[in-house]
């Protein structure tokens, strides 16, 4: 469990580098990215598989253990590649998704167990603006299932107010208990039905 006095909140979903730029101008919101994952920057485009799943993550959730501001938001996730393959998984044309998601999985549990990261304080959801963007989601499926009020949503992306919609939102995270070891949260994920609410499902 994290004992820094920052809350370390990773920002996942339709979260834009003009949304971390407005984030930044608040002074009581620091952002800690790894290096080169800023566009535009060398390394930012990386091609997949260039480095593992979990590393962009780990590094940025290390750097924000270091900050002292009262928030600090990452936009990189230790558990990006884990969600990406579980939302692949219920995409019936791949046929290759379980396998996948459980690759992934061992990959990111490996790094866990090696204490190269923890997780953050509070997941913070930026919903896509469009149905299009919609679809099974680790964060608002599984992880709240497992831990309500760790992971929390930012309303839609896009449209005017968006940062001080973020800044609401952080403000607003309420206290709950910490996250279960990330084996159970995995465990959770396979049992876990895409096309049902977190709300209505068991986490264990």
């Amino acid at each position: 469990m994290r004992r820094e006095s920052s809350t370390v909140v990773v920002l996942v979903g339709a979260a834009g580098e003009e949304l971390l730029a407005e984030l930044a101008r608040s002074p009581n919101v620091s952002i800690a990215r790894a290096p080169g994952t800023e566009a535009g920057q060398p390394g930012a485009e990386e091609p997949a598989g260039a480095r593992p799943g979990w590393e962009a993550g780990a590094v940025a959730l290390r750097e924000a253990a270091r900050r002292v501001s009262p928030y600090v938001v990452v936009p990189d996730d230790p558990l990006a590649g884990v969600a990406a393959a579980w939302r692949a998984m219920w995409d019936v044309a791949d046929t290759h998704g379980a396998a996948e998601f459980e690759a992934c999985a061992a990959d990111a549990l490996t790094a866990w167990r090696d204490k190269r990261f923890d997780l953050p304080d509070y997941y913070l959801v930026v919903a896509a603006a469009r149905p299009a963007g919609t679809g099974p989601d680790l964060y608002l499926g599984p992880l709240r299932a497992a831990r309500p009020r760790r992971v929390a949503v930012a309303g839609l992306a896009g449209g005017p107010g968006q940062s001080a919609r973020v800044l609401d939102a952080l403000r607003s995270l309420g206290h709950g208990p910490w996250w279960p070891p990330l084996d159970e949260l995995i465990g959770v994920a396979r049992r876990f039905y895409a096309g049902g609410l977190a709300e209505t499902q068991p986490a264990g």
